[in-house]
């Protein structure tokens, strides 16, 4: 069996002190998997960015029990560091510390010996094979002839070294391949729609004792496939520590909106914003709860409380927005919410060139989905119809989960029934919702193709 290597790094995309955009994500598959590989290990990456953070039993084993360790503090993420100091407390040897050049790293971190490795403007490696090559290097070393690097071992002398008893190495080394077994599953499962992903979930009816990242997992696969109900069940069986994280919280009230329970979402959020404050993901789904009441209201023909609501949604939007403007996700939706008010908000003109921007930057380093589609509802905005079909066609090519061009397909609804009322001709944007509804339609469908 290989040994393990434990890789302690933040998740996705990531901006660093200088605000700089980092893709961890491209990092890890191009530079760090295939050097530990390389190294004649086997790789495990942390999973605590799923859970905000949070610090769990398989965390600690994980720190304490892989034989090796690589960790990227880059971006100065504080998770980091705090496992890194756990792992240089626990373990004398065999710890590898890289980052990105140009990082700022603190005094004590700045007095190890540290791997450099080059990314370029969006964020990515410049020389993955080159970069590797050093990380390769140092796990060898580590492995063939091992010398103390962790600060602690290195400069106090006598430190009681723990010696890790080889059948819980054992243990671990189990339950880590059950992990990876059960995401798999999880993960075919969803594509072949709830049944298949309710049948995954009933092997693991122990929730308090499984793996925070299995559970989660589980958590947002159960959204994937609209399993709702599913959803605020498993969070009731889930442990207090993972009830208590602000991502499970937010999704635990998307999934209360869409089962029709508006207020139980709501006290949700604002509990959630009164513990961990106003944020753009917060702000954004409580803009959502309004912004479905007032489609309701509207539908219903209560205009007076349609209004209100449709007040509170842009409020929301707008307060997620200015609490990063980074993410153009509550921005798009205050401007689309605007355009559908009786009279024109000057605060739209404002707001829009400013979300845009937000966009392009999120887009510039190879966006997701979600910021094609923000650039294809600013182009409809604007009116601009071969901006809008070729955002829409970007956007289309990045799809991964059905509820995405639903989403998007619905505002863009929005727009055109306030605009058709206005007498405008809306044909076009017809034909972009249409496109965004067949992308839906084929995730839906189990075997991948159009009823």
């Amino acid at each position: 069996m290989k040994p393990l290597c434990f890789v302690l790094m933040p998740f996705g995309r990531k901006q660093d002190g200088t605000g700089r955009l980092i893709d961890f994500d491209t990092v890890y598959h191009q530079i760090i998997a295939p050097a530990v590989a390389a190294a004649g290990l086997e790789p495990i990456r942390a999973d605590e960015e799923q859970v905000g953070g949070t610090i769990h039993k398989p965390m600690y084993e994980r720190l304490m029990l892989c034989e090796f360790a690589v960790a990227d503090v880059t971006g100065a993420n504080p998770n980091v560091y705090y496992e890194l100091g756990i792992r240089h407390a626990l373990r004398p040897s065999s710890t590898v510390i890289l980052f990105a050049e140009g990082t700022s790293l603190p005094f004590d971190i700045a007095l190890l010996r540290g791997i450099p490795y080059r990314l370029d403007a969006s964020g990515k490696p410049v020389d993955p094979e080159g970069d590797k090559q050093g990380i390769v290097q140092r796990l060898q070393a580590a492995n063939q002839d091992p010398h103390d690097d962790s600060p602690i071992f290195t400069l106090i002398k006598d430190m009681p070294r723990v010696e890790v008893d080889h059948e819980k190495t054992d243990l671990f080394r189990d339950r880590v391949n059950y992990s990876r077994e059960y995401k798999k599953r999880l993960a075919e499962a969803r594509k072949a729609g709830a049944d298949a992903v309710r049948g995954v979930a009933a092997e693991l009816p122990n929730i308090q004792n499984a793996e925070a990242g299995i559970v989660v997992d589980l958590f947002l696969s159960f959204r994937a496939v609209k399993a709702y109900r599913e959803m605020v069940d498993l969070y009731g069986r889930m442990s207090r520590t993972l009830q208590n994280t602000r991502m499970l919280q937010e999704q635990l009230a998307f999934a209360l909106n869409r089962l029709g329970r508006s207020e139980d979402a709501e006290q949700v959020l604002k509990q959630t914003i009164e513990k961990f404050g106003q944020s753009s993901e917060t702000n954004g789904l409580l803009g959502r709860v309004y912004k479905d009441r007032w489609e309701n209201a509207r539908d219903a023909g209560r205009g007076m409380e349609a209004r209100g609501f449709l007040k509170r949604a842009i409020e929301a939007y707008r307060a997620g927005f200015e609490a990063d403007w980074r993410d153009p996700y509550p921005g798009i939706n205050a401007v689309t919410l605007m355009e559908l008010q009786e009279k024109p908000d000057p605060a739209q003109a404002d707001m829009l060139p400013v979300v845009r921007y937000a966009a392009l930057l999120r887009a510039k380093a190879n966006g997701d989905y979600w910021d094609q589609a923000t650039l294809l509802e600013l182009a409809v905005l604007a009116r601009n119809v071969g901006d809008a079909q070729d955002y829409c066609g970007a956007a289309l090519g990045l799809v991964r989960e059905a509820f995405e061009p639903e989403t998007t397909a619905r505002n863009l609804r929005l727009i055109r029934e306030a605009r058709s009322v206005r007498g405008e001709d809306v044909g076009w944007l017809t034909e972009i919702e249409e496109s965004l509804r067949a992308a839906q339609t084929r995730l839906e469908t189990p075997d991948g193709a159009a009823q």
